[in-house]
């Protein structure tokens, strides 16, 4: 896709064309945390990616939205499903966000993440979209698990936003350090299964991105608003939903998770009497590094 099929008829070339040029078609790729889980609207759920591109909008454009993000999504899913819908409707900017479902499966594999997402952003950026990444914080910590589990899963999800990083910087992508943001120090912004950012932190992040296009020189509309204009759900409200939709979402996910879990736990437990943790450490950095080396 060039640049003119949005409309934009400056003089300017190559990237300087990109910079200057409005968005009016964005793709949202990704999971939960994308598809807006924690940040209800109606039957459904509103999310950051739809809160950023209310405010892309900007000198009387229209920015048409697209979310194929789906709760459960792994890399996998982004090439196989996501991917080609997402080329058919040729988007000027394209978020990928991936990546925390593949560190709580047993099979989990960098090398096969690394080229699954290498895949997902070349082809985005080969057909012209501006692409937005980010780095996720490990969902042991935020759920507060125990040590046995929140090791391995920090490991691979350290494994992971190197890759991302890294593949950033190889596609010119908009990168948000996500994995940054006060979480913990600021509990509202999570929300009741402390898993998903609340409807503030959904907000939180579409602001930030909002920031680093328009420091990139993206024309767009005024940021989004720190909170949403509607009250946040009661706590009745949200002990009720994770009592109902919470405990369905967590059932559908414990034939996949929780085995991953468990043999994960037993592993780090037996590790840490053998002392080889820092080991296991290791080893995960270089397969990270050895991943993205394979790309050339």
């Amino acid at each position: 896709m060039s640049l003119l099929d949005s409309g934009c008829d400056l003089a300017a070339d190559g990237d300087d064309r990109r910079e200057a040029c409005g968005f009016s078609r964005f793709v949202a790729l990704g999971d939960s945390l994308t598809e807006g889980v924690g940040d209800p609207a109606g039957e459904g759920w509103r999310g950051w990616a739809a809160v950023l591109a209310s405010a892309l909008a900007g000198g009387g454009r229209e920015v048409e939205f697209t979310n194929l993000a789906r709760s459960g999504a792994l890399t996998t899913d982004l090439t196989v499903r996501q991917l080609p819908e997402a080329l058919a409707l040729r988007p000027q900017l394209a978020a990928v966000v991936v990546g925390g479902n593949d560190t709580l499966r047993a099979g989990f594999d960098i090398r096969r993440s690394t080229l699954q997402l290498d895949e997902v952003l070349g082809e985005l950026t080969a057909h012209g979209a501006v692409v937005l990444t980010a780095c996720l914080p490990d969902p042991g910590t935020l759920l507060g698990l125990p040590a046995p589990l929140t090791r391995p899963l920090a490991r691979r999800m350290r494994a992971v936003n190197t890759v991302v990083h890294a593949l950033t910087e190889r596609h010119r992508a908009v990168h948000l350090h996500i994995a940054d943001l006060p979480w913990l120090a600021e509990r509202r912004l999570l929300s009741v299964d402390r898993l998903h950012p609340s409807a503030e932190g959904h907000h939180l992040i579409a602001r930030r991105f909002h920031t680093l296009l328009s420091d990139r020189g993206h024309p767009l509309g005024p940021p989004p608003p720190a909170a949403p204009a509607e009250a946040p759900p009661s706590r009745s409200a949200d002990l009720w939903w994770m009592a109902t939709q919470g405990t369905r979402w967590l059932a559908a996910r414990s034939t996949d998770l929780l085995p991953g879990l468990l043999a994960l736990a037993a592993a780090e437990g037996y590790a840490r009497l053998r002392g080889a943790s820092r080991r296991h450490d290791e080893r995960m950095a270089r397969a990270a590094a050895q991943a993205l080396a394979s790309l050339g």
